[in-house]
C-alpha cells in the first residue's frame, strides 16, 4: 500500500468552507480504530501455521518433542495402572506379614509370671507346672500372662523353696540340678575374666548372703546389690542401712567394688547400678548371682526397662 493511501486513512476529510460557520467544534469526534497492515515481499512464501511458529521458537533446530500419539497415551495409562497394582500388592504383603507376626506372638508359649518357665500341665514335678483347670480358665479369659507356676505360687505364700533339687521343699524333678551340679557348672568363673553382680535380700540378709561365693567367682570383682529396700518401714534412713551393709560384708571378709541399695519395684538405685556395670565391665561378661527368691528376675527386668 502506498504512503499516499496511508495518509488518507489517518487524516479527516477536508471540510467545505461554506459550512464552517454552521459546525460546532464540540460536536467534532475523531474515531480511531486499529488497522492491521501486512507487508508482502517481492518473493512469494508459503503460509506459516501457528504450530510451526511455536515449534520454531521452542527449538530453532527443529529437534523438539512431538505431541504424544494416541498409542503412546494408551501405553502410558497401562504403565501407570501396572505400577498402581504393584504398589497395592506390596501393601497387602506388608499387612499380611504384620498379621502373621501378631499371630506368632499370640500363639507363643505362655511363661510363668514369676520365674519365666514355660507353663505346662503334664509333669507335676517339672518347672512351670500349672493345674489344668486353672490353665484352661486363664486361657479362656486371656490371662495366661498373670499365671504363676506351682513353685512360684508356693513362694508367694511364704514357703521356703530351694532353687536346686535334693534339698527339701519343692521336689523339683529331672529338670532341676543338684547343688553339686550347679557348683560344677559355675566353676569356670574362677578361670574367666568376668564382672559379678551379687544380689542380697535386705529383709533376709544373712539367709541370702551366699558366703562361699568366692569359691565360684575367684578374684573377679563383685558389685553388691541389696534388693527390696521398698519393703523397709517408711522413714528408714538408707544411709544408715548402707553403712550397716558395708560393715557386715567387711566382717564376712567379702571385698566389693561398691554397694547399691535398690528396689526393682520403684526402680530406686537401678540407674546407679547400670552406670557402675557399664563403667566396670571393660569388655567382660556380667554374671548376676543370688540365692532363691532374692529378686534376680525382677532385677534384670528393671535393668532392661532402663
Amino acid at each position: 500500500m502506498a504512503l499516499k493511501n496511508l495518509s488518507t486513512l489517518f487524516c479527516p476529510p477536508p471540510l467545505n468552507h461554506h459550512h464552517l460557520s454552521y459546525i460546532n467544534p464540540k460536536s467534532l469526534k475523531i474515531c480511531r480504530r486499529r488497522i492491521t497492515i501486512s507487508c508482502k515481499s517481492s518473493e512469494s512464501e508459503a503460509p506459516v501455521s501457528d504450530t510451526q511458529l511455536l515449534g520454531s521458537r521452542a527449538d530453532p533446530e527443529g529437534t523438539g518433542a512431538a505431541a504424544p500419539t494416541p498409542g503412546e497415551r494408551f501405553l502410558g495409562r497401562q504403565q501407570a495402572h501396572e505400577a498402581a497394582k504393584l504398589v497395592m500388592r506390596e501393601m497387602k504383603k506388608s499387612k499380611k506379614k504384620k498379621k502373621e507376626k501378631v499371630l506368632k506372638v499370640k500363639t507363643a508359649v505362655a511363661c510363668c509370671y514369676g520365674c519365666g518357665a514355660p507353663l505346662q500341665t503334664a509333669e507335676v514335678d517339672a518347672p512351670g507346672y500349672v493345674n489344668p483347670d486353672t490353665y484352661e480358665l486363664k486361657k479362656r479369659h486371656h490371662q495366661l500372662r498373670t499365671v504363676l507356676c506351682g513353685r512360684c505360687r508356693l513362694l508367694s505364700h511364704g514357703h521356703m523353696i530351694t532353687a536346686v533339687g535334693g534339698n527339701g521343699g519343692y521336689p523339683g524333678g529331672k529338670q532341676f540340678v543338684s547343688a553339686d551340679e550347679l557348683r560344677e557348672k559355675l566353676s569356670h568363673l574362677r578361670h574367666e575374666k568376668a564382672l559379678i553382680v551379687k544380689l542380697i535380700d535386705v529383709v533376709d540378709f544373712n539367709g541370702s548372703f551366699l558366703s562361699r561365693v568366692r569359691d565360684l567367682t575367684g578374684a573377679n570383682p563383685i558389685i553388691l546389690v541389696v534388693t527390696k529396700v521398698d519393703l523397709l518401714p517408711k522413714g528408714t534412713d538408707l544411709n544408715c542401712v548402707g553403712d550397716w551393709v558395708v560393715e557386715t560384708i567387711t566382717k564376712k571378709k567379702l571385698n566389693a567394688l561398691s554397694v547399691h541399695l535398690t528396689s526393682s519395684k520403684s526402680l530406686v538405685g537401678i540407674t546407679g547400678v547400670m552406670s557402675e556395670i557399664q563403667r566396670e565391665k571393660k569388655g567382660r561378661d556380667v554374671y548376676i548371682l543370688g540365692s532363691a527368691n532374692v529378686g534376680k528376675s525382677a532385677f534384670i527386668n528393671a535393668l532392661l526397662s532402663k
